[in-house]
């Protein structure tokens, strides 16, 4: 072994470590963050769920997400408990399980908080596959941006996204945001991969990543477009040499590209219905068909409605009868809206521009520096004059630079499908552009980076000559420095920021709107309050000694467990003349701002009902999201 070899096989060691030691920090954020948590709203239905599906092979609860992350935590839950010697009581004979449709949130409550069990021990156990799910993403996230542009490019990335506080906030809770960002990510790394290297091995590899990713949210449903674009773009690259040979001969081969896509597709299709057989197995087939005619019955496509109900009890295709039920059911929704707050106003149909801006004050100052710096680079390395020969420079810009194109084809469809949705609760719903965006940038960012030697110029007197050589050796250290001595700025920044905000990643905004303290003037639900801080308001109010108080709670947790007899509920449109038993208010953020906003063009629900707390400062405000008052008694 050569020195050379020695040397690289040493640096590989410390950037493993490197590597391991960012992975483990974010563990440790997410980790300890999430025992202070308390469950928020999505989670009071998926992990209930998740359970069910394990122990019951039923999916009558929650069928608007595939099982797979549910899965997950329902068999950490249900190891947990044979670890620990802890039985956990399924009530299977409350209404909400053996009558309702779809009674996720009503059987949710009970299982979690009135059936006898430990809430906070099931959810500890729910949650922890979803932090090794988010690590799985960090590691690929490296892996992909060092083969792409090197070590430090990987390891930019990897800090990025390991110090990002938006995936620290969801990186430990039981939904489907960061699950979908892996789902994409690594899909489309092993699309990719096939198209480079098109083995079988690959095609099946990534024929089953496809259907794993399918089986982790519907919204991955566009990874069918995407995919076929990017295969068709590949195919048109390959076969441009033989146009000379004939036409058919040229789309012959194209179409074999499209073909062998075809036969992921199948794959994917496939590994479907042995997962989803699995929770239709207890799930009786006249059950299955009731509630998905009950489910489906305002469905707009009737013809699409009626065909999935005809599959819900055939015995080989209630399966996929299941499946196509929540696609169904996602795109619904997604039509539907949902009620939510957003720069002083109330709205169901939402807002064109919510994405955007929800961005620009969710997503770290320093990153967006960051990418801005990579976005003009990229603009810089254009050839000038750009408007010539544009064409055959973008062909030829794609062709060698396939990676970036599939990138940022992917942020492209995934924005215009998300600013098309009505649905606004979130910028959890742009997650699975984030890890896109740092490859790209930390790419960009390391190329500016670079060392470029600079142009000497020389003069016939050997003393000016050594003076010119000075002066521009000079001038190109202090560039170079200036350079990274900025960007460490940068990152010391992000790491700063994202620390400061421990635990309560969830309420992060950056310094443009005032940091977390003014986040819940602009946006609130799952960007600052998701039902989190039940417990530290518990704890709060036991420091307190405050004997009760009245609450209007928002999230997945249950107010009576947690306050027991200090617990009085509240309700925004009650009369401020009834606070007769105590002045205590808490109010979350996302009814408080409801309550205070004014409604948008359309929006006829009642609004301004909590207008009358404006004259009240809070007594403390809970974790950024629960605002606590003292209001005089009369």
């Amino acid at each position: 072994m050569n020195e050379f070899t020695l040397n690289y096989t040493k640096i590989n060691k410390f950037i493993n470590i490197i590597v391991v030691l960012l992975l483990i920090l974010m563990f440790s954020l997410m980790f300890l963050a999430m025992r202070g948590d308390s469950a928020t709203m999505d989670e009071l239905a998926h992990i209930p769920a998740g359970y069910s599906y394990i122990v019951k092979k039923d999916m009558r609860l929650n069928p608007e997400h595939p099982p797979l992350l549910k899965d997950l935590a329902g068999i950490s839950v249900w190891l947990g408990s044979k670890l620990t010697a802890t039985p956990i009581r399924f009530p299977d004979w409350i209404k909400s399980w053996q009558e309702d449709i779809n009674g996720q949130w009503g059987f949710g409550n009970y299982f979690l908080f009135k059936a006898g069990n430990n809430p906070d021990k099931i959810i500890f156990w729910a949650r922890l596959p979803i932090l090794l799910i988010t690590l799985l993403l960090g590691f690929y996230l490296f892996k992909w941006t060092r083969e792409l542009y090197g070590n430090r490019a990987g390891l930019l990335a990897l800090f990025l996204y390991c110090l990002s506080p938006t995936f620290l906030a969801h990186g430990h809770l039981v939904t489907t945001d960061v699950g979908a960002s892996a789902g994409f990510f690594i899909a489309t790394y092993y699309l990719i991969k096939w198209l480079k290297e098109p083995e079988r091995k690959n095609l099946v590899i990534a024929g089953l990543v496809f259907g794993l990713a399918l089986l982790v949210k519907f919204s991955l449903v566009l990874l069918i477009p995407y995919f076929t674009i990017l295969t068709l773009v590949w195919a048109v690259r390959q076969v441009s040499g033989i146009r000379d040979r004939g036409l058919g001969i040229y789309f012959r081969s194209i179409f074999c590209w499209l073909g062998r896509l075809f036969l992921i597709g199948l794959i994917g299709l496939a590994l479907i219905w042995p997962i989803y057989q699995y929770h239709v197995w207890g799930y009786p087939a006249e059950r299955q068909h009731r509630d998905t005619e009950f489910l489906l019955s305002s469905f707009g496509s009737r013809a699409l409605a009626d065909f999935v109900v005809w599959l819900s009890d055939k015995p080989f295709l209630r399966a996929y009868g299941q499946f196509f039920l929540g696609l169904l059911m996602v795109m619904q929704r997604a039509a539907g809206g949902n009620t939510g707050y957003f720069l002083g106003e109330v709205s169901a149909a939402g807002w064109w521009y919510y994405f955007p801006i929800v961005f620009l004050i969710k997503v770290p100052l320093a990153f967006l520096i960051l990418l801005f710096i990579a976005l003009f680079f990229s603009l810089y390395q254009i050839e000038k004059p750009f408007w010539e020969e544009t064409w055959s420079r973008l062909t030829n810009w794609m062709k060698n630079h396939f990676e970036e194109f599939a990138a940022l084809l992917f942020i492209f469809i995934y924005w215009t499908a998300t600013l098309r949705s009505n649905l606004n609760i979130g910028i959890r719903h742009i997650l699975p552009t984030f890890p896109f965006l740092y490859l790209l940038v930390s790419g960009q960012v390391v190329n500016w980076l670079k060392i470029k030697l600079p142009t000497f110029s020389f003069s016939s007197h050997p003393l000016i000559t050594f003076f010119l050589l000075i002066k521009t050796s000079l001038s190109w250290a202090c560039r170079i420095w200036l350079k990274y001595f900025f960007v460490f700025c940068l990152l010391v920044w992000y790491l700063i920021g994202t620390l400061r905000i421990y635990p309560h990643f969830l309420a992060y905004f950056n310094e443009s709107v005032g940091g977390p303290e003014n986040g819940y003037k602009y946006v609130v639900d799952s960007n600052l309050d998701w039902g989190q801080d039940l417990k530290r308001l518990t704890q709060w109010v036991e420091e307190q000694g405050i004997e009760k108080i009245y609450l209007d709670y928002f999230g997945g947790a249950d107010a009576p467990y947690y306050l027991k007899e200090k617990y009085l509920p509240w309700w925004g449109t009650r009369s401020p003349a009834e606070l007769t038993e105590t002045p205590w208010l808490a109010v979350s953020a996302t009814f408080l701002q409801g309550g205070r906003g004014w409604p948008h063009p359309g929006f006829d629900q009642p609004t301004g009902y909590y207008r009358w707390l404006d004259k009240y400062k809070p007594v403390k405000i809970i974790g950024y999201s629960i605002f606590v008052y003292k209001i005089p008694l009369e």
